[in-house]
């Protein structure tokens, strides 16, 4: 889906690609138990991109992908944070495929629009023949009328 860590941008979908200008970085040292080798380098990773602001997405997009991560955004900014790995690099990578494809879901056209069709004369005739077998079954149910 993407390609990682490329020198000239974060490729999106189709011509869409996140400059590496518009991308911020912040490493800290991974949380978790303690034990030997653990927490000596900082392998955890914080992407940040700013989607108010960027010039990569054409405006409708911007505004679609705004919409859709509102949840997601801090004043405008989508933060993505990794430290799944222990290897900086892994959780670099790792980071840009998640800000790629929550970018792309973001900023996918709707889905069409689902239109009313009508039932087949067939299943209309099963379920109006299943409604009779249940009546039936009801009827003989009660006690006979004398």
């Amino acid at each position: 889906m993407t390609g990682a860590l490329s020198p000239d941008g974060l490729p999106i979908r189709g011509s869409i690609v996140i400059p590496r200008g518009e991308l911020s970085w912040r490493f800290s040292r991974s949380g978790g138990p303690g034990g030997q080798g653990v927490n000596t380098a900082d392998s955890r990773v914080e992407l940040r991109w700013n989607v108010a602001t960027s010039a990569a997405l054409p405006e409708p997009l911007r505004v679609r992908a705004t919409e859709r991560l509102s949840g997601r955004l801090v004043s405008g900014v989508l933060s993505v944070v990794v430290s799944e790995e222990r290897a900086q690099l892994a959780n670099r990578q790792i980071a840009e495929r998640r800000l790629a494809s929550l970018v792309a879901e973001a900023i996918a056209p709707p889905p069409a629009r689902r239109h009313p069709t009508k039932p087949s004369k067939g299943s209309v005739e099963r379920r109006i023949a299943s409604k009779r077998r249940t009546s039936d079954i009801k009827k003989n149910r009660q006690r006979p009328i004398d």
